[in-house]
């Protein structure tokens, strides 16, 4: 197993969009299982492919209710709103109130290729809504007013040094 490094904000590939992917293959397979390692290390419940590095659509995600991997996830249904604060593994240090759907219904493809459709609530619906929006280049800063999202970014360069 390999533990990646996280990116850290502003790291470009942050902002990038992700391409689908096209065959799971065994590669596929075991960035999902050191995706999975890292978020473990560094005590997240959710990490996106970009956060590594790789622009590719995969996220995994582990709320404590055992690992989860989805493939080029989409979310097809949301519903209802709430609001709740948010942190980045990219962004450490930093807690944003985030507004998101209070459900969602999302499908994607698991490791083995086969098509996985959740409907999913808080904790799980608000985790897979963060870990898909970065697969579109979308951070928890980009949910906030421009005002806050400044006043954010400075408070997060000051700690970073």
């Amino acid at each position: 197993m390999t533990k990646f490094e996280v990116l850290r904000y502003p790291n470009s590939i942050l902002r990038k969009k992700c391409d689908p992917i096209e065959t799971i293959d065994d590669d596929v397979v075991q960035l999902a299982q050191d995706m999975l390692e890292t978020m473990y290390e560094d005590k997240g419940i959710g990490l996106a492919a970009p956060q590594i590095g790789i622009t590719r659509q995969l996220i995994v995600l582990d709320i404590g209710d055992g690992p989860l991997a989805l493939i080029n996830p989409k979310i097809v249904e949301a519903e209802g709103s709430d609001i709740m604060e948010e942190g980045c593994l990219c962004l450490p240090g930093i807690n944003v109130d985030v507004e998101r759907s209070e459900r969602v219904r999302v499908i994607a493809l698991d490791p083995k290729g086969e098509a996985v459709d959740i409907d999913a609530d808080d904790l799980l619906a608000r985790a897979l809504q963060h870990e898909i929006d970065h697969l579109s280049g979308t951070l928890i800063i980009d949910k906030v007013s421009k005002l806050k999202r400044d006043l954010l970014i400075k408070k997060y360069k000051k700690a970073q040094q």
